[in-house]
């Protein structure tokens, strides 16, 4: 599976550093640019957004790249050690049956940050505690026009 385990005094520190970098080889993406954020930035208005589904005069990805593969390395990833491609993984998923070179190019945008990310996994406490430690403002944008947070 691709897990690597490090034994530490406070817990159980999970990551998946060699398989992001053999992953990473397999793309021949390597030696890329490593990036900050796993996903480019969105637009609300749907007609703009690089992540749409396929336009009339846009041409679907042959069998050549291997946007598939891609999606399900993603999707994998997301779900064992690196839940902040979550989001973005899923966005892209949803064109896997017609995809087009933008939408290989958001595969391609999350693994330049998967090369910042590669040695950040999942941390399980021996210490069990029931407390909040972190929490996300889902909501923020769901109001697009004026941007409130529904807290």
């Amino acid at each position: 599976m691709g897990l690597q385990l490090e034994y530490l005094k406070g817990g159980i520190f999970v990551h998946q550093e060699a398989y992001i970098m053999k992953v990473l080889k397999r793309f021949y993406m390597e030696k890329s640019h490593p990036l900050c954020t796993p996903i480019v930035v969105r637009s609300l208005d749907v007609n703009i957004s690089p992540f749409k589904t396929k336009e009339k005069d846009e041409e679907l990805l042959g069998s050549k790249v291997p946007h598939l593969s891609g999606i399900e390395v993603l999707m994998y990833l997301a779900n064992y050690t690196q839940p902040n491609i979550s989001f973005a993984a899923n966005l892209l998923a949803r064109y896997s049956s017609s995809p087009t070179r933008r939408h290989w190019n958001g595969v391609k945008h999350i693994l330049h940050y998967l090369i910042r990310t590669m040695d950040m996994g999942l941390f399980y406490s021996k210490v069990s505690k029931s407390a909040l430690t972190d929490y996300t403002n889902v909501g923020y944008l769901s109001n697009p026009h004026n941007g409130r947070s529904h807290t």
